[in-house]
């Protein structure tokens, strides 16, 4: 089944529910980020990037939609919205790519990642933002080679955590370098990673990764979304 379609209420852009934030409303009617869409009640989606989300803050455009999707419901925006929502899905996307280290997915180490990389069984490279240069190019033309990329420029994803943050996510011990052995897992790994680190824009994320498209845990209440393709803004 595909993923049901909805509209961010600021851009008015359609996409999937699987690269959109779904904003929902806590008991005490603070709107906070659901960013897997689990939480109860009415919701509203938004597409936009940390930048966008701040100026339409700002400019009191949230604020607007909001009441709309809402229906008018007492609501209080937190100062810290924008952070919230970063935090939300740095938090979903280490999550994710632990559950897929737990399932032997990952692999971790120069060499092991060099020859999963050059016999063409990595399907997805990521690098902590402080891994040494000299490895990172050595890991990134061993990913060319076994995607016959060569000379293409085609890279990993440097990831803006740092070896600390990582190695905790896999439950592993220094781990600077990371690849994704399976498709299907490297697949929903990149698919958070995408949405987490579109919505942080270029300040937080320091270069993309072909392979991932764009993106959006906690923290909120907010009826159950209906197995639709129609476009809708709110659930």
């Amino acid at each position: 089944m595909s993923d049901p379609i909805r509209t961010c209420i600021l851009s008015r852009e359609s996409d999937t529910r699987d690269h959109l934030i779904r904003l929902a409303v806590s008991p005490d009617g603070d709107v906070l980020p659901d960013v897997r869409a689990k939480a109860p009640g009415r919701g509203a989606w938004i597409g936009v990037t940390r930048g966008e989300l701040e100026t339409a803050i700002a400019k009191g455009k949230l604020k607007g939609a909001l009441a709309r999707a809402f229906k008018g419901a007492p609501l209080a925006i937190p100062d810290d919205l924008p952070q919230r929502i970063a935090d939300a899905l740095e938090r979903d996307a280490l999550n994710r790519f632990g559950l897929e280290s737990k399932a032997g997915h990952v692999v971790i180490g120069h060499e092991k990642i060099d020859k999963a990389a050059r016999s063409g069984k990595l399907h997805l490279l990521v690098h902590a933002d402080d891994a040494g240069a000299d490895g990172t190019r050595k890991l990134d033309q061993a990913w060319r080679v076994g995607r016959d990329q060569e000379g293409s420029g085609a890279t990993g994803l440097d990831l803006p955590v740092s070896r600390t943050i990582l190695s905790l996510a896999l439950g592993r011990e220094n781990v600077v370098h990371a690849g994704l052995i399976d498709a299907r897992a490297a697949k929903r790994v990149g698919e958070s990673l995408a949405r987490w680190l579109y919505f942080i824009g270029p300040d937080g994320a320091t270069k993309p990764c072909e392979t991932l498209s764009q993106g959006p845990s906690d923290g909120a209440t907010g009826a159950s979304d209906e197995p639709t393709n129609d476009a809708r803004e709110f659930e």
